[in-house]
């Protein structure tokens, strides 16, 4: 998906994505700094495969990491008066160059939030080239596999080139704690792929089982890219707390919502629960309650951090993010 696909091609977009006709303008804007940051790779062997890795995604991840912070600023930050405070303004500094420092420290915080949602974005795309070369999956969004297309040592060298990216994009963040969730969240994300591999070869696995790969391979990304918008959003401890619960119970639903949907067509974990089910509809019931049950949950998470919310423009902001509970409005 190119910088311009958001605007273009309307209905197209909006079947494939359902995401974009309410978040249209972030959607445009982690596109863009994607984009940006790819281009500075456009003298590299990996420019092109990089882009064809990239097409297609539907940037949930990063997106959660934009609102999250979003939210968490607006909570504190509703509005300009607030900078302009009398604890915060002195007699040797005009309103006007203040106003100024603001606008200069606010659109510092937000190109900073793009450049970490490019990272979170680029690190999802890594898993994606690895897990498709280990699932044996042939087609991803409607295209060849990465694998497929460009083969197998490409596909390995290329999410190497891409763990370069990372890293650069984090030393440009110049942020610990960011740098410390973005490792965590790969560590994890292999925990829960080596899990999946081992548990694929037991006859006997267990929903246990299944929910805590998902917590690894899946959820440990989401609660990633809540945790690190509110830190870049100024939240405290409890702020990152409840946003990175919300990432990693909306994360977990998410995956279930998607196994349920297409587990016919891939091979995955899932898969093996059904078969040791017998194909039950009564387990097939019992899914779908657990992802709404965990979906609930993420719902409770996020108002945790919005209760004293009153600005109006925060309050939508909450809303569009709590909307992102309702799984059946995300693309599969």
């Amino acid at each position: 998906m190119d910088v311009n696909s958001i605007e273009s091609n309307n209905t197209d977009q909006k079947s494939i994505n359902p995401l974009i006709e309410q978040f249209s303008n972030f959607l445009f804007k982690i596109e863009n700094d994607l984009t940006r940051e790819l281009d500075i790779y456009s003298w590299s062997e990996f420019y092109s495969p990089l882009k064809y890795a990239c097409e297609g995604g539907k940037r949930i991840r990063p997106l959660i990491l934009v609102l999250s912070s979003e939210i968490i600023r607006s909570k504190y930050q509703p509005n300009t008066s607030y900078f302009l405070s009398k604890d915060r303004f002195d007699s040797k500094t005009s309103r006007n160059d203040y106003s100024k420092n603001i606008i200069n420290e606010s659109n510092d915080i937000d190109q900073k939030v793009y450049l970490a949602a490019s990272a979170i974005e680029l690190l999802h795309t890594e898993s994606v080239i690895h897990d498709d070369i280990i699932d044996k999956d042939l087609v991803r969004r409607g295209k060849p596999s990465f694998h497929v297309k460009y083969g197998y040592n490409k596909s390995i060298l290329t999410a190497d080139f891409v763990l370069g990216i990372i890293l650069n994009i984090t030393s440009k963040l110049n942020n610990p704690k960011i740098s410390s969730e973005i490792a965590k969240a790969s560590i994890r994300m292999s925990e829960g792929e080596v899990m999946e591999m081992k548990l694929n070869k037991d006859n006997n696995i267990t929903e246990t089982d299944y929910i805590k790969v998902l917590e690894n391979k899946t959820a440990a990304l989401f609660e990633s890219s809540a945790r690190i918008g509110a830190i870049l959003g100024g939240g405290n401890d409890e702020d990152i707390q409840a946003m990175g619960n919300f990432g990693n119970l909306i994360g977990i639903a998410y995956q279930i919502h998607d196994d349920l949907e297409d587990w016919n067509n891939e091979e995955r974990l899932f898969n093996l629960l059904m078969r040791q089910k017998n194909y039950s509809k009564v387990f097939v019931k019992n899914m779908e309650i657990l992802y709404k049950s965990y979906s609930n949950k993420a719902k409770n998470e996020l108002n945790l951090v919005t209760r004293n919310v009153e600005d109006k423009s925060s309050k939508q902001l909450v809303q569009q993010l709590a909307e992102l509970t309702n799984l059946n409005v995300l693309p599969i």
